[in-house]
């Protein structure tokens, strides 16, 4: 469970906190994969294209 704390009343900085915690934990990109169920093939295709962007992005680096 992911908590943050208000200081100083301040909700806004605390909200914005906790969206990026949220974010960071990758809750929100699992909740797109699991949506809708994916064939393993499919699946395997969509993570190969991840890799070649992945490394045309740190090559060009």
């Amino acid at each position: 469970m992911t908590k943050v704390v208000v200081k100083d009343g301040n909700v806004d900085g605390a909200l914005r906190k906790f969206k990026m915690k949220v974010a960071k934990s990758g809750v929100p990109s699992e909740l797109k994969k699991r949506k809708h169920y994916s064939k393993p093939g499919v699946r395997r295709r969509e993570a190969k294209k991840e890799m070649i962007r992945n490394s045309h992005k740190h090559h060009h680096e």
